[in-house]
């Protein structure tokens, strides 16, 4: 009985092999055409900044992806300036807050704050044309 499993096995694993031999080609094909794929994206994507960069030559997939890297960096870049600007801003304002508070006054100006009481209380001052 031993031969018969060993013999089946043989054969069962050797129609893998030969199953994965058969695939491999296929699956590095369909690996290839995604790569391809996200390249053509990219460039595509990107396209403004590689007619600045070579307008007449062909790119190789090396350079589409080194433009890219560096796109990103500077996006990246400006993103974190950004940031750092609104935070920056977001102290100033929060600085300016507080000085009003601790001073006790209005950020309005006295001649606006009458205004307002006047505008609040309309049966004092009724303005009519004629």
């Amino acid at each position: 009985m031993a031969p018969t499993i060993t013999a089946a096995w043989t054969n069962s694993h050797d129609h893998l092999a030969l199953n994965h031999k058969l695939r491999k080609p296929l699956v590095e094909k369909l690996r290839r055409e995604r790569i391809n794929s996200s390249i053509e994206q990219l460039k595509s994507l990107l396209g403004p900044e590689f007619l600045k960069q070579q307008p007449d030559s062909k790119l190789e997939k090396a350079d589409i992806l080194e433009m890219t890297v560096c796109f990103l960096k500077e996006l990246l870049q400006q993103h974190q300036q950004q940031r750092r600007l609104l935070e920056h801003l977001d102290e100033l304002q929060t600085s300016s807050e507080q000085k009003l508070r601790e001073a006790g006054s209005s950020p309005l100006s006295p001649a606006v704050q009458t205004s307002i009481t006047k505008d609040q209380n309309p049966e004092k001052t009724l303005w009519r044309p004629w």
